[in-house]
């Protein structure tokens, strides 16, 4: 059986056709991405991708989305895009109802049929994952998304959450600096307003104004350019404290989650897969008090798949038809 299977998050969508099987997990042909600002909507994107593919699409698909997507009207968290899914289906020429997932259920879904050298040891001990229990997988992008994946004699079951939305706990002065910040423009200040790729931005910005350093202001994307390889101090003091962050929100979540495995997903988690294998995320992640121990026990694991979303959209339309 062949489908679409759709990664919609806040700046690509991502299509690919997926060849599903009964002996194995689905396999994707070509993938292509697509700008949501290009697009007024999945429909528009879809028509580009059927003229792109050579139009003979076939007609069931999955679509993972970046939010909750129950209710009449689906918004999406980080994109102007809307869905009615009452009339979704005909809308994309389809047979009947498209299967739709929150994004990170697609991530859950995939990180459940990966190989064991398509999740690479980051963190915690080494060895094979968990038989069974939960594992937690988070991933910063244009937000945060995190999911639960639940192995249970055998059964793999997935959780969406919308995790990236708890509250933002500062853990040192710095950290303080950058929350009060933020609360004068948002009051209520999540963790993806800090662990994501826009909150490099922000805590570059807090450092500059705490250091009373003047800064270009530029977008996102060379931001993190110049903080990957280094050739802007300031900015690679920003990754440093982003990577913090996130060790902390990663072990809260976890233990929150009552899980007993992390994987972190996401193009941009291996942009920086080298600094997430060091200290500075290890030694927040276990700074749980009284759970250290119990926090140093996790395995930590990085999604290397290109596709973790579409592979995922594709797993998770398998399973639901077996």
């Amino acid at each position: 059986m062949r489908i679409v299977a759709v990664d919609v998050g806040g700046t690509h969508a991502r299509f690919a056709i997926a060849h599903l099987r009964d002996d194995g997990r689905p396999v994707l042909e070509e993938v292509r991405k697509y700008k949501t600002a290009n697009h007024a909507s999945l429909a528009d994107a879809w028509a580009a991708f059927g003229r792109d593919s050579g139009g003979d699409l076939p007609r069931a698909a999955c679509i993972a989305i970046a939010g909750p997507v129950d209710g009449e009207l689906i918004r999406f968290t980080n994109n102007g895009w809307t869905l009615q899914p009452a009339t979704l289906g005909r809308d994309l020429g389809l047979a009947g109802d498209p299967l739709l997932i929150n994004d990170f259920a697609a991530m859950a879904a995939a990180v459940a049929v990966l190989e064991d050298e398509e999740l690479v040891h980051i963190g915690g001990p080494e060895g094979p994952m968990p038989e069974n229990g939960v594992t937690t997988v988070i991933g910063p992008g244009t937000g945060l998304g995190v999911a639960q994946l639940l192995r249970w004699q055998g059964r793999r079951i997935v959780l969406a959450t919308e995790g990236g939305h708890l509250d933002f706990a500062a853990l040192d002065d710095f950290e303080e600096k950058l929350l009060r910040r933020l609360r004068q423009r948002h009051r209520r200040v999540s963790t993806e307003r800090v662990v994501s790729g826009p909150g490099l931005g922000e805590i570059h910005e807090t450092l500059a104004f705490v250091g009373a350093h003047s800064i270009v202001p530029g977008d996102d994307a060379t931001l993190w350019a110049a903080a990957i390889e280094g050739t802007d101090k300031l900015a690679a003091q920003a990754l440093d404290h982003f990577i913090m962050a996130f060790g902390s929100v990663a072990g809260d979540l976890a233990l929150a989650h009552g899980a007993n495995a992390v994987v972190v997903t996401g193009g941009l988690a291996n942009r920086i897969r080298d600094r997430l294998a060091g200290p500075l995320f290890n030694d927040r992640f276990r700074a749980k008090g009284r759970f250290a121990q119990r926090m140093a026990e996790f395995p930590i694991r990085l999604a290397v798949h290109p596709d973790p979303g579409l592979l995922g959209a594709a797993a998770a339309y398998q399973e639901a038809n077996r």
